[in-house]
């Protein structure tokens, strides 16, 4: 007898329905063919132990398995399900009338329970699509999956249950997530707040351009200063995420297998702060198998790196393509997958190797030529990616024994939030551009045009800092963002001297 279930098969962040055909024959053989890996093999013998555990006998006759398509690896434990009730149905143990309106997707153990499984997002969207009724999983990722309006999902634990239900001996109670009352109740919910910050208010402006405009940002100064801090409640101040934006960063959470047991849809802007020993395959993504890396896992959100000079010189410069086209694809010799990386990146690092190079009190310990050489860590190329560069000085005893709290994240988000309405109508007939940090080079000749008294200022700035035309468009689109700031139609020579101020740590300009 011939029986066909069905999973599917992740590829980026987007599924392919996958079609396993069954074949019960005369023998004692088992084969399976379709491009299945190690994972995929080693499931015959998860299957015949959870069959047996749960009541169930293995078919000891000839059995020929296919995933089609042929043509794309299987990857992991999670067809283990799909093998397994397939089976069933070809040896007439199982009523296969309705595996054609199900979607399985899920790991055995050896005593036949359900083990949570990656990328069921993407999977229950692609069901959708297809026009599947339901979708079976463990019950661990069943939130997840829930967040697909019209797919019934079904969380099962063992899967004595999903074999009961599939010959309706037993019925499974689907698992529903009213989406949009989730997505809007914990929007607000923040563990940090920029009313903990005692004085810094040059940097806390920094960062409040920076997530007005979408622009990258780098912070340095000495040990204690409050860089990671101030990074740390960036978060705070971003836009909300949209539906969409929220519905794509959950995505590639969940082919990462980053989404907890109790969470549905991520709510608030993701913020990943990798160690500095990352190599270059965490950062962007990639290995044998590919998954994303962190550049992706902060997709839509902040990527902070903590002392930027530490990082491998090889990361951060494998870092400038994604910087630049917000998207990094992982080529292999059979394929190649792409991953988003729309990210903000956030970075931190110390003046010198002893960390007091213009410290305003504590001298500089180390010797001639160890600045330069320190800096020298961090390309040029890729501190000109960087928008803004802001030094961060100490903060003096009186500002830190203040009671009075400071300006609250509250009221920062919400003129952050006005200024990227204003960005939104400007780009609206321009498909992938959001921001000012997006801005390409005709936009920039269209809306960020300076005057006459701007140009004769961007002029006397260029020639003194020696910057690089990436730094001029850099400036301009900073410009921007500080004229929508103040919903300011052009760009004033005050908008554009705070722009320029901002690439206070180019080299030239920092006394090296």
């Amino acid at each position: 007898m011939l029986v066909k279930s069905y999973a599917a098969a992740v590829q980026g962040i987007s599924a392919t329905i996958v079609t396993i055909e069954v074949n019960y024959t005369k023998g004692i053989q088992f084969f399976l063919v379709g491009l299945p890996d190690i994972a995929v093999r080693e499931s015959h013998e998860r299957i015949i132990s959870a069959l047996q555990v749960s009541g169930y006998k293995f078919p000891r006759n000839r059995i020929v398995i296919n995933m089609a398509p042929a043509d794309i690896r299987k990857e992991g434990s999670a067809y283990d399900l799909p093998l397994a009730v397939g089976i069933l149905a070809a040896a007439e143990e199982l009523d296969a009338s309705r595996l054609d309106k199900f979607i399985l997707m899920g790991e055995l153990s050896l005593d036949g329970s359900l083990q949570p499984v990656k990328g069921v997002l993407p999977i229950a969207i692609k069901a959708r699509e297809e026009g599947f009724r339901g979708f079976i999983l463990p019950k661990q990722n069943a939130r997840e999956a829930a967040v697909v309006n019209n797919l019934e999902v079904y969380g099962a634990s063992t899967i004595k249950e999903v074999i009961e239900f599939m010959s309706g001996k037993r019925e499974l109670q689907p698992t529903i997530v009213n989406t949009r009352e989730e997505f809007y109740a914990r929007q607000e919910q923040f563990e940090f707040d920029f009313s903990d910050v005692r004085g810094q208010e040059n940097v806390k402006r920094a960062l409040e351009v920076a997530a007005a405009g979408g622009h990258n940002l780098i912070m340095i100064g000495p040990p204690g200063s409050g860089k990671s801090m101030l990074a740390k409640r960036l978060s705070t101040i971003l836009p909300p995420f949209t539906l969409h934006e929220s519905l794509e960063t959950t995505k590639i959470h969940s082919v990462a297998g980053k989404i907890g047991v109790e969470t549905s849809l991520m709510i608030q802007r993701p913020f990943r702060s990798p160690h500095h020993t990352i190599s270059n395959v965490a950062m962007v993504g990639g290995g044998a198998y590919p998954q994303p890396g962190e550049v992706s896992l902060a997709h839509n959100g902040v990527l902070f790196l903590d002392e930027l000079p530490e990082f491998n010189r090889s990361v951060l410069e494998v870092m400038r393509q994604p910087l630049e086209d917000r998207k990094i694809t992982v080529s292999r010799a059979r394929f190649s997958v792409d991953y988003p990386a729309s990210f903000m990146l956030v970075a931190s690092m110390n003046p010198c190797p002893c960390g007091y190079y213009n410290h305003p009190d504590r001298p500089c310990l180390c010797p001639p030529g160890a600045v330069q050489k320190y800096m020298n860590r961090v390309s040029g190329p890729l501190l000109d990616r960087i928008d803004i560069q802001v030094e961060i000085i100490p903060v003096p005893f009186e500002k830190i024994s203040e009671q009075h709290p400071s300006e609250p994240s509250i009221a920062v988000r919400e003129r952050v939030v006005n200024a990227r309405a204003i960005q939104e109508k400007r780009f609206a007939e321009y498909e992938g551009v959001y921001c000012n940090a997006q801005m390409t080079t005709p936009l920039l000749h269209k809306y960020a045009v300076p005057d006459a008294s701007c140009l004769s200022l961007l002029k006397a700035a260029m020639q003194r800092l020696s910057l690089s035309a990436r730094a001029y468009d850099r400036i301009l689109k900073v410009s921007r963002t500080i004229a929508d700031l103040d919903a300011s139609e052009n760009i004033e020579t005050r908008h554009l001297a705070e722009a320029i101020n901002y690439r206070n740590l180019d080299r030239e300009s920092w006394g090296l």
